[in-house]
This record gives C-alpha cells, sequence and structure tokens, in this order.
C-alpha cells in the first residue's frame, strides 16, 4: 500500500475517509490543522502531525516522503458565507499551497475533494463532467478556484492530479464533536433521536443525490489505486447516480428511527409546497473506471441515529 498524507483528517469526511484507508492498510500520515492532534486507536500504520496550510514548515514536513496526498482540508458553507474573504483564503489560497507542497516534495498523486455545487444551486437537470460550472456561493466559488489550479498542473505534467466534485455526502461523523450537524440528514436524525420530531426547513419535493460516505471513502481509496491512464483530464463527479426527493429521505429516517430507537418521530413539513425539481447528477465517468457505489443509505442513517441517542438524547 501507499504512504498518504490526509489533510484535514480529523473533519467530517476526513475522519471517515481516515479511518477507512486505516482499514485498507495504507500507511497514513494524519494532518491535523496547527497541532499534533493524539493518534487514533484505529490507526495502526502511521502518524499524526501538525499541518497547517500556512505553515512552510508544517506543510513541507508532512508532505515529505509521502506517495499521494488526499486533500480534504477547507472551511465549511455556513462559514464561507459568513466571510466569504475567509473561503477564498483558505479553500483557495490554502488548497495551491497544498498543492505547490506536494509537487515540490515530489509526491506522484494529488486527490482534491470539491463539490458538485460548483455547477449551480440548486442543482437541477442533467448535469456531467461537460456542464459548464456556474457557482454562486462562496463555498463553491472557492473550491471552483482551487480545481482549477490542482487541474492545470493535472494538465502540465507536474503531478497527477484528481478532482472529485462530490454530490451530497452524508453518514455519521466519525465523532459526535464534528460539528456538522446542521448537514440534512445529520441535523434530522439529531432531531429524531433528541425531540422525538422533525422539522422540515424546506417542502422536500427537491431530488438530491446522496451518497454516503462509506461510498465517499470507497472512492478515494479508488483514486489512490487507479492506474494513471484511467485517470484521462483528472476530473469526475462522484455520487450514488441515483437522486431521491428530500422527502423520502425524511421518511426513510422515520421508519429507521422506528426500528432502532422504538419511535416513529413526528414529521412537521411546510405548509408551502415548492415545485418538484428534477436532478440527473451523472457518473458515466466514475463507472468507466472500474468503481461503483455499493452503500446503502439505510445503514449510514442507523449509524447516525445511534450516535445521536448515544450523544445527545440524554443530555437534554
Amino acid at each position: 500500500m501507499t504512504k498518504v498524507l490526509i489533510t484535514g483528517a480529523f473533519g467530517y469526511i476526513g475522519g471517515r475517509v481516515s479511518r477507512y484507508l486505516a482499514e485498507q492498510d495504507h500507511e497514513l500520515v494524519l494532518g491535523s490543522h496547527g497541532v499534533a492532534a493524539p493518534a487514533p486507536d484505529w490507526l495502526s500504520k502511521g502518524r499524526v502531525v501538525p499541518c497547517d496550510l500556512f505553515d512552510d514548515a508544517q506543510l513541507q514536513a508532512a508532505c515529505r516522503s509521502v506517495h499521494s496526498i488526499v486533500h480534504l482540508a477547507s472551511i465549511n458553507e455556513n462559514k464561507c458565507a459568513a466571510d466569504p474573504a475567509l473561503a477564498l483564503h483558505v479553500n483557495g489560497l490554502g488548497s495551491l499551497r497544498a498543492l505547490l507542497a506536494a509537487i515540490q516534495a515530489g509526491a506522484s498523486r494529488f486527490i482534491y475533494l470539491s463539490t458538485a455545487h460548483v455547477y449551480a444551486a440548486p442543482l437541477s437537470g442533467a448535469i456531467d463532467e461537460k456542464t459548464l460550472p456556474r457557482p454562486l456561493h462562496p463555498y463553491a466559488i472557492s473550491h471552483r478556484v482551487a480545481e482549477d489550479f490542482v487541474m492545470a498542473a493535472h494538465a502540465k505534467g507536474e503531478i497527477e492530479a484528481v478532482v472529485l466534485r462530490l454530490s451530497n455526502g452524508f453518514g455519521a461523523p466519525e465523532r459526535a464533536d464534528v460539528d456538522r450537524w446542521t448537514l440534512l440528514t445529520n441535523d434530522l436524525c439529531r432531531q429524531a433521536a433528541v425531540t422525538r420530531r422533525m422539522i422540515m426547513r424546506s417542502s422536500g419535493n427537491d431530488e438530491r443525490d446522496f451518497i454516503t460516505l462509506a461510498d465517499t471513502a470507497r472512492a478515494i481509496d479508488h483514486f489512490l489505486r487507479l492506474e494513471r491512464a484511467s485517470l484521462g483530464d483528472g476530473l469526475f463527479n462522484v455520487g450514488s447516480g441515483r437522486s431521491v426527493h428530500v422527502i423520502e429521505v425524511v421518511e426513510l429516517i422515520a421508519q429507521r428511527c422506528e426500528a432502532i430507537l422504538g419511535f416513529r418521530p413526528e414529521i412537521v413539513r411546510p405548509a408551502a409546497q415548492t415545485a418538484v425539481t428534477r436532478l440527473d447528477y451523472r457518473i458515466d465517468k466514475l463507472l468507466s473506471t472500474g468503481f461503483s457505489p455499493v452503500a446503502e443509505m439505510q445503514f449510514e442513517i442507523d449509524a447516525t441515529l445511534r450516535l445521536c441517542r448515544d450523544a445527545f438524547a440524554d443530555k437534554t
């Protein structure tokens, strides 16, 4: 297996990806922002290092002697909306600094996790990698900036680089204190476990492509192993390839709550109903490389409900 640096290794996606790659026997360097956090008990082969994207010494040391970098460090959509300049600084310039450090260190591959929301907001209609991006939110704009630097490095042969445009990744965080409880499924699971009701923020008529964090981690592992000839231009949509209406997810959470926690939460849906929207998030390029999503939504929902029960339900 390869030696892999993961930036943002203890974030929402990073925690799940790091643990999965450890289970696949990769040697890992887990980048922790600013300070070296304690090594998790599941890290049998690797170490934790401080990795501030704006500290040259830390960044260079973290990249030293690694084969691949999985760049997950970024600030979330809420912080980006509150401070667009910070979004550009961290997600844009910070990603460029990570890319340049990887090239300087002689790393072979750089995998950048971007977002499907570079295409539009909200997402609708048929979307593939040839669709012209029209990002509107600072989160999406800052990721789009980073994408161009990564893809330019790949086109110039400076490093094997991959941009993965992730759809709606969801699932239980590695730890309850990872602050991503505003995400749709996480918010609804927490509401259900704590209050026995789910207050929806929309009518639920819009379609989304949800991909589990389990499949997200599998996809990253897939691109760490994929031969150079199969990378093409380096740009891939990553999703489940199947869109569902939000209300269907809400109903599934209610069903799983009844099965896991023993009660069915009340669903509070806005009175005003919006038009039904359709989404076809195409993952043909991803499938052509030999990867197929396999994880079921139910298993991530079950894990999230159990985590919410154990971490929050008895504390109210």
